[in-house]
C-alpha cells in the first residue's frame, strides 16, 4: 500500500505523487540538455528536486531521449569540508566515482586519487571529468545535487573548474550540467579561505544559462495527490478537509503530504477507518505537526536568526512600511521558501504564519503561567475581555524587560501579545494570524470550541500609534469590523500599542466601546 512521502526522494511505487517530471518545465529542461547549456535549478527544501532530478536522470539515460549518459550526485558530504578544498574535492570524486560505480560505469583510469594527488584539488575535478566525457559515444550530462551546501574554497574551486572545462563540451566535457540547491547561483557569497575576498555565484559561474524554479503543488495537484490515498484505501476526504490543507500549506509539497498523512484517523493496528477525513482533523494534525517540531519546520525556524532574514520579515510581522531590505535579501528569503514567490511580500503559507511568532516567542512563552481556569467562564466558554485585560496589565508592567529580549524588536508588542494568548491554543482553541508588509495592523482570530455548539470566534486586531490616537483608532475600528465580517467572528478588539517613551502610563492604558456598523468593538490602549 503506498502512503504520503514525508521522508526522501519519491518512489512511485511506495508513494502517492505527483509525477516528478510533469512538475518541471520538462520541454524547456530538455532544449537546455541539447543545446549544451549549463543551468540552475533551485527551490525551497523538501519541495522535491532531487525526486525531479532522479526522475530526469531516467528519463535522459532510457526511452525517446537515451542518447545521453546521465548521472546523478549529491554532493553533500563534502559540507563537512568547509573551506579545506583538498578534503571537499576528495569527496566529491568519491560521490562521482560511486554515482558512475551505481550506475555499471566507472570513472576511466588511472584511479581518481591519483588524478587529484597529480593535479591537485583545483584541477582534479576538471581532468576527471574531461577523461569521463571522452570515454563512450553519447554525450555526458551531469545532475550536482546539493551544491550550495559546499562553502568557502571548495565550493569556488567546483565552479571554477566547470567555467573552466565549459568550452571543451561536449566531447572533452560534460555537455550539459545541472546545479541543484536551494539558492540560484547568483544568490552565493562565497568567502575565501584567507577571509579576504568575497566572491559572488554569478561571478565565478558566469556561464549559466537558466535558473530554473521549481514550484509548488497546484490545487489540482493537491487533489490529484489526495485522490491516490482515497482510491487506495477507500478513505475520503471531506470538500472542508481538501480546502483546509490546500488553504493551510499553500501546496508546498512536504507540507501537503505531512499535513494529509497526520490528518487521516487509523485503527490501533494501523488501518484506515471508513470515516472521512474532516477539516477538523486537518487543523488538529496541523497543531501536531507544529508542536512536533519536524525537522522542515525547525530548519525554516533556524533561519529566522540570520540578519538578512530579520531585515525581510520584521516588518511583515509589524505590518509597518520599514523597508531596510533590500532585492538580494527578499531573493534569499524567497528562495528558503519563508516567504512567498508572488503576490504582495507575505509569509508562504498559514502553516508557517504560525511558526514564526511562536518560534520568536518561545521563551516568552515559557515565561508566562498557562492556568487556564481563570479565562475560562462557568459555561465553558471564552472570557476574551478579562484576558485582555490581564494582558494589558501585564504590558504596563512587564513590556520593557520583555520587549527588549525579543530579536524582531519592532515587532515586540504583537510579540508579546501572541505569546500571552498562546494560552487559548495551549488549552483547546486556536489562533488564526495574518500579517504582511504595508497592513499597519496585524489581524489575529481566536477561535474557541465550546461543549455545545459552534465554536467563538474573536476578532483581537493590533495597530501601532503612528499617527494620532484618533486617527488611528478611526482606522482600526474599519479594519476590524471588515475582519469581523469576513471571519464571521462574534466579537472584535481592537488593541492600539502607543511606544512613545515621552507619554505617561496613565494616558496610554485605557478601554473604550466603539459602535461600528452593527457591532460593539472593543478598544484597548497599551
Amino acid at each position: 500500500m503506498r502512503f504520503f512521502n514525508t521522508t526522501g526522494p519519491v518512489a512511485l511505487a511506495k508513494h502517492y505523487n505527483v509525477p516528478p517530471l510533469e512538475r518541471l518545465r520538462l520541454g524547456q529542461v530538455l532544449t537546455l540538455v541539447r543545446e549544451e547549456r549549463y543551468f540552475v535549478l533551485h527551490a525551497p527544501r523538501q519541495t522535491g528536486k532531487t525526486s525531479a532530478l532522479l526522475a530526469l536522470r531516467d528519463l535522459l539515460n532510457g526511452g525517446e531521449c537515451g542518447e545521453f549518459r546521465c548521472f546523478y550526485v549529491n554532493l553533500e558530504t563534502a559540507q563537512a569540508a568547509r573551506g579545506d578544498m583538498e578534503t571537499g574535492m576528495r569527496a566529491i570524486l568519491s560521490e562521482l566515482a560511486t554515482s558512475a560505480r551505481n550506475a555499471g560505469d566507472e570513472l576511466p583510469g588511472p584511479p581518481w586519487p591519483e588524478a587529484l594527488a597529480r593535479a591537485g584539488p583545483a584541477a582534479a575535478l576538471r581532468e576527471v571529468l574531461a577523461r569521463w566525457s571522452e570515454v563512450g559515444a553519447e554525450p555526458l550530462v551531469l545532475l550536482i545535487d546539493e551544491v550550495d551546501s559546499l562553502v568557502g574554497d571548495t565550493l569556488i574551486s567546483l565552479l571554477r573548474q566547470l567555467r573552466a572545462g565549459y568550452t571543451d563540451r561536449p566531447t572533452r566535457f560534460p555537455q550539459s550540467v545541472v546545479l541543484c540547491g536551494v539558492r540560484d547561483v547568483r544568490d552565493y557569497r562565497i568567502r575565501s579561505s584567507d577571509g579576504k575576498d568575497m566572491i559572488t555565484g554569478g561571478s565565478a559561474f558566469n556561464i549559466k544559462a537558466e535558473s530554473l524554479v521549481l514550484g509548488d503543488f497546484s490545487e489540482e495537484e493537491v487533489d490529484s495527490l489526495l485522490d491516490q490515498h482515497v482510491a487506495e484505501t477507500g478513505q475520503e476526504f471531506t470538500a472542508g478537509a481538501r480546502a483546509a490543507i490546500y488553504r493551510q500549506t499553500r501546496g508546498q509539497p512536504w507540507l501537503v503530504n505531512a499535513l494529509a498523512y497526520r490528518a487521516c484517523p487509523r485503527d490501533d493496528d494501523g488501518r484506515y477507518g471508513a470515516e472521512p477525513v474532516t477539516e477538523e482533523a486537518v487543523l488538529e494534525a496541523q497543531e501536531d505537526l507544529i508542536l512536533s517540531r519536524e525537522t522542515h519546520l525547525d530548519q525554516l525556524a533556524d533561519k529566522l536568526q540570520e540578519e538578512r532574514v530579520r531585515r525581510v520579515v520584521g516588518p511583515l510581522l509589524s505590518g509597518g512600511d520599514e523597508r531596510e531590505f533590500s532585492a538580494r535579501d527578499v531573493e534569499y528569503v524567497r528562495d528558503l521558501g519563508l516567504i512567498a514567490r508572488t503576490g504582495p511580500l507575505r509569509l508562504a503559507n498559514p502553516i508557517y504564519s504560525e511558526v514564526v511568532p511562536r518560534e520568536l516567542t518561545l521563551a516568552a512563552q515559557e515565561g508566562l503561567v498557562q492556568d487556564q481556569a481563570w479565562y475560562v467562564d462557568g459555561g465553558g466558554g471564552l472570557d476574551l475581555p478579562r484576558l485582555l485585560a490581564a494582558f494589558q496589565e501585564f504590558f504596563r508592567e512587564h513590556s520593557e524587560h520583555w520587549i527588549p529580549r525579543f530579536e524582531y524588536k519592532e515587532s515586540g508588542p504583537q510579540l508579546l501579545l501572541q505569546a500571552f494568548l498562546q494560552r487559548i491554543v495551549n488549552g483547546g482553541g486556536r489562533i488564526e494570524r495574518e500579517y504582511g508588509l504595508g497592513r499597519g495592523r496585524t489581524d489575529l482570530l481566536v477561535v474557541w470550541p465550546r461543549p455545545e455548539g459552534a465554536p467563538e470566534r474573536f476578532v483581537v486586531e493590533c495597530k501601532i500609534l503612528r499617527k494620532s490616537l484618533e486617527r488611528t483608532i478611526g482606522e482600526g475600528l474599519q479594519q476590524t469590523a471588515a475582519y469581523m465580517d469576513r471571519s464571521a467572528a462574534t466579537a472584535g478588539h481592537l488593541v492600539v500599542f502607543d511606544r512613545s517613551e515621552d507619554r505617561p502610563w496613565s494616558e496610554k492604558i485605557f478601554r473604550r466601546e466603539e459602535p461600528v456598523e452593527n457591532a460593539v468593538i472593543s478598544v484597548w490602549g497599551m
